[in-house]
């Protein structure tokens, strides 16, 4: 084990661990810039990001300007969301206009809209799997899973006990459409590169 195992053990142990005690840990962490960590369920998760991953996740913000302002958009930025120790580092979130941070500076995820994943390999399991649960938990009205390796969309809508009722899949190059959600608008898919 390493130190890092061993306090997280042991604070884990005491009933003290939170995201909090971990996100520090990670601050102190020696981790390659341009890596992406989050923490779910737990489990810390880290992933670089690659060039093909940035351009999807450019492309959704750009899209998104028009219809919310670069203050209610975020990108890597944590938010914590319901479920054990489930600190998310959402590719691209977006605010309702009535949103406020809390205490500490962050986004509450009472006011996320719209979470946009854009699949890793690595990390693939948990954008399909406990961060859709937590997402929906949370009662998030639109998620979208970007995957470039399969070279399509999967969007999530009607949030429900812990799951969304809707899934509609589309493949890359077709639009998008969105004006029946929150979010209000049609997203193009025609530039996302796939992997």
């Amino acid at each position: 084990m390493t130190v890092l195992e061993d306090r997280i053990e042991m604070a884990h142990a005491s009933g003290e661990l939170t995201l909090d005690i971990m996100f520090e840990w990670l601050e102190k962490l020696p981790i390659p810039e341009g890596t992406k960590a989050e923490i779910v369920g737990g489990n810390i998760y880290m992933s670089p990001q690659r060039q093909n991953h940035w351009e999807i996740i450019f492309g959704i913000l750009l899209q998104l300007r028009d219809r919310y302002p670069p203050k209610r958009l975020a990108s890597d930025v944590r938010i914590d969301f319901p479920g054990y120790l489930n600190g998310f580092a959402c590719d691209v979130a977006a605010m309702a206009e009535r949103s406020v941070k809390d205490g500490n500076g962050r986004w509450r995820y009472q006011d996320v809209e719209f979470v946009a994943e854009v699949i890793s390999k690595d990390t693939a399991r948990n954008d399909y799997g406990p961060k859709k649960t937590a997402y929906a938990t949370a009662e998030v009205p639109v998620y979208l899973i970007v995957d470039p390796y399969q070279g399509r969309c999967h969007l999530y809508t009607d949030p429900k006990e812990g799951d969304y009722e809707v899934e509609t899949i589309v493949p890359f190059g077709k639009d998008l459409d969105l004006t029946g959600t929150v979010v209000d608008l049609v997203l193009k898919t025609d530039e996302f590169p796939r992997d």
